[in-house]
């Protein structure tokens, strides 16, 4: 038996007694490994209140030895998810030529919790636009950057024009040479709002048009600076591009520290279809970010 399966046979056991100290009988039948946590999936005995487990996360954590962990119930199934004190580097250009091929304007994300790549097509109705959500550190730019690195990396100029608004001035500077750009990186708050209608009124064109192509997908990082700034106007602009913009070949990606709907914009927020959601700092901001109560991103 290695020492990686002993790992995980006394970390499954140390969850059982846990929950037999609190007169829970729970069973640890299967897992998974990730590139950054372990997830073990377990079934209570029939009758067992699953909020009483949910409740012992702190306690759960504290036997294995970790700052914290993630429980949460799929289906019948109750799945806890502990870091790895070691986690692995998922290679984006690995992963990207690991795949066969790649339908037009589809973004690589990653690997999903069985390590399957983690695709995300912009043109399918259920995506469209997407909101990407999480505190600082949490990992929003640079999963911008994979977004946008996988798009220019497997889409021609013919096919994908690209509009990049980065406030801050540092997330896209990489991207400033790319031949997909309508403009410049944009950082100027009075620039941004210029482009952005400027895409409503390319929109209107091609409405009348019946025209879609090239797409052009824009890209936001920090959406509460840019609003901050201009207001209305941002949220007018994005409110039209969200709600008509897709039959035109245009896709809107944001990402918010905070992602209420003082900042979002609650028409904004309704055609955001897509939520990729890191750490958050509250509950509510989870709920919100998600639309999902109880998701657990605020852990």
């Amino acid at each position: 038996m290695t020492y990686k399966r002993r790992r995980l046979d006394r970390q499954a056991n140390s969850i059982e007694s846990t929950l037999a100290t609190h007169n829970i009988q729970g069973k640890v039948w299967g897992g998974t490994v990730t590139p950054r946590f372990i997830r073990y999936d377990l079934t209570a005995a029939l009758g067992t209140r699953i909020q009483k487990v949910l409740s012992l996360r702190d306690e759960i954590a504290y036997s294995l030895g970790v700052s914290d962990i993630r429980i949460y119930r799929q289906g019948g199934v109750i799945r806890v998810e502990v870091p790895r004190k070691r986690t692995q580097v998922v290679r984006f250009m690995s992963l990207c030529e690991s795949l066969p091929s790649l339908p037009k304007l589809t973004a690589v994300l990653g690997v999903d919790s069985d390590g399957s790549p983690l695709l995300l097509r912009l043109p399918s109705p259920d995506v469209a636009h997407v909101l990407v959500a999480g505190t600082t550190g949490s990992g929003k730019t640079a999963l911008l950057r994979g977004i946008i690195l996988g798009l220019i990396t497997n889409n021609p100029q013919r096919v994908l024009q690209m509009a990049l608004i980065d406030p801050k001035g540092r997330g896209f500077a990489m991207f400033e040479k790319a031949p997909h750009l309508v403009r410049p990186i944009i950082t100027d708050g009075k620039a941004a709002v210029g482009l952005l209608w400027d895409l409503v009124h390319e929109m209107e064109r091609r409405d009348q048009e019946n025209r879609s192509v090239p797409a052009i997908v824009v890209v936001i990082d920090e959406l509460a600076d840019l609003r901050m700034a201009n207001g209305k106007e941002v949220e007018e602009a994005l409110t039209r591009l969200t709600q008509r913009g897709r039959e035109a070949g245009i896709h809107v990606v944001v990402a918010t520290q905070r992602p209420a709907a003082t900042v979002v914009g609650s028409l904004v927020k309704a055609n955001l279809p897509v939520r990729l959601v890191g750490a958050v700092g509250t509950p509510e901001d989870a709920k919100i970010a998600t639309g999902i109560a109880q998701s657990g991103a605020e852990r």
